[in-house]
């Protein structure tokens, strides 16, 4: 039975994109936020009916939340994290290697409001964007849909509002 797992960054305090994502999404396992929720956590939580997997980012002052967490979902070890700590702007190196250090194969992180999808050695690394302030070209709200199959393959879709 394959897993679909909605993945969704840096909404910060609007959360209105965040139900139409939602409810475009469809039938999801489980939701995923790479942080910058900014006080909005059980909001998140209550509008979905499936586990939440949070991380705090950079704006998120205070959480209580672990820092990056991991998830196993079939063979697939995945580290969670805003990723702010590791400069992606510059390069996803120190995330590629964050990931190596805790025998994951994918690093999903928020941080930069840019969506994008690059396997490098071994590592999958995934960012969502930002379903509040995109600042990709197309300039649209952006989040993803990840895909752990049967097969144990895995699929990311970016998908635009």
């Amino acid at each position: 039975m394959s897993v679909r797992m909605l993945v969704v960054s840096d909404t910060h305090y609007k959360i209105d994109n965040l139900y139409f994502a939602v409810d475009e999404a469809g039938e999801i396992d489980g939701l995923i936020h790479l942080g910058d929720i900014e006080d909005y956590r059980s909001e998140v939580e209550e509008m979905v009916d499936c586990p939440c997997y949070i991380v705090p980012g950079n704006n998120d002052y205070f959480s209580g939340m672990s820092r990056e967490r991991i998830l196993e979902i079939g063979d697939h070890r995945i580290l969670l994290t805003h990723g702010h700590r590791y400069q992606p702007y510059f390069s996803r190196t120190r995330l590629m290697e964050a990931a190596e250090g805790e025998g994951c194969d994918i690093v999903l992180y928020g941080h930069t409001h840019v969506p994008m999808v690059e396997e490098e050695g071994g590592i999958t690394a995934a960012n969502p964007g930002s379903l509040t302030w995109p600042r990709q070209r197309n300039g649209l709200p952006s989040y993803m849909i990840m895909e752990i199959r049967d097969d144990n393959s895995i699929g990311f879709e970016i998908r635009y509002l």
